[in-house]
């Protein structure tokens, strides 16, 4: 299953500082590859690039600990219209798609509830690094799924990883 999400990494130290410390040096040498995300909801105040590499040189490890690493998620782009204020826009976009559910265990291994609830398909241009639609950096969009995987109400996850593209490694 890891191969299809994108890999989050818990930045406090007090868990695996050796782990952090890995992952940590892998994003400053890398930083195109991660976003640094604050660990609050609402969307924004997300650090990319130069950006997320002056961050965690400068932030104490206690500090970091208010923060989660991700894989940046390279979605291929497409030719759409996304729609503003009334107002058609056409360009180059991303779509991140989220899909909902629940699963209840009971502890010992025994799967008691698994359900699939609903989804949300979002689209922003592909030049614009955060994404949330509340913001207004994104817009919601509707999922036209063809083909054989169609017919399911949502296609697996191996299906859904190949539709949105590739994580950073």
């Amino acid at each position: 299953m890891r191969t299809v999400f994108a890999g989050l990494y818990d930045l406090d130290v007090a868990a695996d500082a050796s782990g952090v410390d890995a992952v940590v040096a892998a994003a400053v040498a890398d930083p195109d590859g991660y976003v640094l995300k604050p660990q609050r909801e609402g969307g924004g105040n997300n650090l990319y690039g130069a950006e997320l590499r002056a961050a965690l040189e400068k932030l104490a490890p206690s500090e970091r600990a208010a923060y989660i690493l991700m894989d940046r998620i390279r979605p291929p782009a497409r030719d759409a219209v996304l729609v503003r204020d009334g107002k058609p826009l056409t360009g180059s976009c991303v779509a991140e798609l989220g899909v909902y559910g629940a699963v209840l265990g009971d502890g010992a291994g025994a799967l008691l509830h698994d359900v699939t609830k609903g989804h949300l398909l979002r689209q922003k241009f592909g030049d614009v690094d955060e994404g949330g639609v509340a913001a207004g950096f994104a817009c919601l969009s509707s999922p036209a799924l063809v083909g054989e995987s169609a017919a399911a109400p949502f296609p697996d996850l191996g299906a859904v990883g190949d539709l949105l593209g590739s994580r950073t490694a």
